[in-house]
């Protein structure tokens, strides 16, 4: 038997060392995380994607009573994203989160499984990763690209 060790590469950083668009970027999921819709887990996100054109996207999460009907900041800016411009390539995406005090979490969340496996579907797509920035009042966690978060992925054959 083998062992496969696997590595994941994340910078940490803080704001201040950030780019100016990683910045606008970040600041633009902050804001749309005071649009979620979380009466239920009281856990506020929002997201905010760059294209290649320039534009920027943003999503919320969307509860509802029947769980599965909800969905995730990161598709919905994503799917938003894809209705609105089919051919623009994501090159960046920014998640912020809330916690039900309405303070922003000091340690960064990161996506769930359906969200990585969107983004993963959004990189084979556009044959282009996309950058990461997972806000913390800490840190910063920056990626560049899904595979960081889930190296062994499902893509098509």
């Amino acid at each position: 038997m083998e062992e496969l060790n696997l590595k994941s590469t994340i910078l940490v950083a803080q704001f201040d060392e950030l780019s100016d668009a990683e910045r606008v970027l970040i600041e633009k999921a902050k804001e749309s995380t005071y649009n979620s819709y979380a009466p239920y887990s009281h856990f506020h996100v929002g997201a905010a994607i760059l294209l290649k054109n320039g534009t920027m996207v943003v999503g919320c999460n969307q509860e509802n009573a029947a769980f599965p009907s909800g969905l995730c900041a990161e598709r919905s800016a994503i799917f938003a994203a894809g209705a609105q411009y089919p051919d623009q390539p994501v090159i960046m995406l920014a998640i912020a989160v809330r916690n039900s005090e309405g303070k922003f979490l000091e340690e960064p969340a990161s996506p769930c499984g359906s969200c990585r496996q969107v983004i993963i579907e959004t990189e084979t797509r556009f044959r282009q990763p996309v950058r990461i920035l997972l806000y913390g009042t800490k840190h910063t966690y920056v990626m560049d690209g899904i595979k960081q978060l889930m190296p062994l992925s499902f893509t098509k054959l």
